[in-house]
């Protein structure tokens, strides 16, 4: 447990981060509050996303509902594992080159699901922009688990070879 915490908060590293390492670590939250804070966020994004699904249904708003729980829901989940990590590791990771190409898409993805809903007011475009962006949130989440994308990619190629 104690290795998964030094790991999680960046403590295995023997690099000096100067004075804002000194910083971060200072102002940084415990272990619980921090687990907590996760929990928080994470369940927040469950619930938001399957208020999405729910608001689907619903004529006329239903869908421009649906595109801003499910990107609030995103939001939320992305920003549950910064408690653990940090926000600094945190984005230093999403924009490590395994991930980058998710990052971006995910980002613009989101963001082109929240314009479609509010300003264009194109529900269809809302729906494809956060198919897009389920797509691109599971390419990035499986990036943490090692081997996880050549086991997808292998998977892919056998059944559509």
């Amino acid at each position: 447990m104690d290795k998964l915490k030094k790991v999680l908060n960046g403590s295995d590293s023997n690099e000096d981060g100067g004075p804002l390492s000194e910083v971060i670590e200072g102002t940084s939250l415990g272990w619980g509050t921090r687990v907590k804070g996760f929990l928080a966020c994470f369940v927040i994004g469950i619930i938001c996303s399957i208020l999405g699904v729910c608001f689907l249904w619903i004529p006329k708003r239903g869908l421009i509902l649906f595109a801003i729980f499910y990107s609030i829901g995103n939001i939320s989940s992305i920003g549950s594992t910064m408690f653990l990590m940090g926000p600094v590791k945190q984005i230093k990771k999403m924009f490590e080159p395994t991930r980058l190409v998710a990052t971006i898409v995910m980002l613009v993805c989101l963001v082109c699901t929240l314009c479609s809903a509010f300003w264009w007011k194109k529900a269809a475009l809302a729906l494809l922009f956060c198919v897009l962006q389920f797509f691109a949130m599971a390419w990035y989440s499986i990036s943490y688990i090692p081997f996880a994308r050549d086991a997808v990619i292998k998977c892919f190629t056998t059944c559509l070879a």
